[in-house]
């Protein structure tokens, strides 16, 4: 009785794995995506950034009925801008020009954009399901920054503040310069990210609900969607610099004039936004866009139709003797 019911057991687990099996789709498949690409600083005067990014990766596809598994590797690149909407000022106080008069040096800025550019390492695990030509994902992106890059650009302008004159501008023979483009490029660092990830779209192509050895069926699918990602962490690490690194000191020649003398413009450093004080209390991944698949169906495992054990099925050969002939 024993060994029955273990044959019954064995059966009923062979014939739920063999149509297991047959509903379960295997796909290896390509992605590409483009789109908007924001920062989100929270409580923060700067406004969100505004860029574009795009990514490309392998995935592997699981689709058993309705329901979709995927999990996959890809680089996705973006460029983001931060647009300052305000004149920002930075002062040297209580400085002596060399007629011996003590005035306030001042650094305006004006028309500032910080500028990155990111290459991420990017691993996509999504779930969800297939109705007809409509499908649907939901799940996480997690992200490596491989190589982040910072541009920081504006225009400066420099003045002296007196207190019992108007202030002294466009004067370069005293270090006053007007309007003055300044740029610096820096090597910055983003912190692991982790996204929120939804997708919804359609599926093109040939599609078929009919079954049957001799109906057509396609073993490449295409998916056309939207896709959203929103950053769990903050990406970015605070810090106490402030805007402009600025000299110690007015530094003007004791021999007026000195045309052309840059020294308190090349003695500064224009340190990148996200690294300034208190620019934010934490600053967040957003990216929307356009995201489209195609997927390879891989070949099915071969089916056992009728499965013979040897040791069962064995018969012994048949022994025949030699036939003599007797006289």
């Amino acid at each position: 009785m024993k060994i029955v019911q273990r044959y019954v057991i064995l059966s009923l687990l062979t014939v739920f794995s063999v149509t297991a099996s047959a509903q379960i789709k295997n796909h290896i498949g390509l992605w590409g995506e483009v789109g908007e690409w924001s920062l989100l600083p929270q409580a923060s005067q700067y406004p969100n950034s505004l860029g574009v990014a795009g990514g490309a990766g392998l995935l592997y596809d699981l689709q058993y009925k309705h329901l979709i598994f995927d999990i996959g590797v890809g680089l996705n690149y973006g460029m983001t801008s931060f647009n300052q909407t305000s004149n920002a000022a930075d002062t040297l106080f209580n400085q002596t020009d060399i007629q011996g008069e003590t005035f306030n040096y001042i650094y305006q800025v004006r028309d500032r954009r910080d500028q990155y550019k990111n290459m991420m390492l990017q691993v996509p695990i999504m779930v969800g399901g297939q109705w007809g030509r409509f499908y649907g994902l939901v799940g996480v992106k997690a992200g490596l920054s491989l190589m982040t890059k910072s541009f920081s650009r504006a225009n400066i302008t420099t003045y002296g503040d007196y207190p019992f004159y108007d202030d002294f501008r466009n004067m370069p023979e005293y270090q006053f310069f007007d309007n003055v483009p300044f740029e610096k490029n820096y090597n910055a660092k983003f912190n692991f990210n982790l996204d929120l990830s939804a997708e919804i779209g359609l599926r093109l192509g040939f599609l078929t609900d009919l079954r049957g050895f001799d109906v057509p069926k396609s073993k490449v699918q295409y998916r056309l969607g939207l896709f959203a990602d929103y950053g769990l962490l903050d990406i970015h690490t605070a810090d106490t610099k402030t805007a402009l690194t600025l000299p110690s000191g007015y530094n003007v020649a004791e021999t007026a004039p000195v045309y052309n003398t840059q020294s308190m413009l090349e003695n500064i450093t224009m340190n990148d936004v996200m690294t300034t004080k208190n620019f934010a209390s934490s600053v967040h991944n957003l990216m929307v866009g356009v995201k489209f698949t195609v997927l390879f169906e891989l070949p099915e495992p071969r089916q056992c139709v009728i499965c013979r054990d040897d040791a069962l099925f064995y018969k012994a050969p048949v022994k025949r003797g030699t036939k003599i002939n007797k006289d």
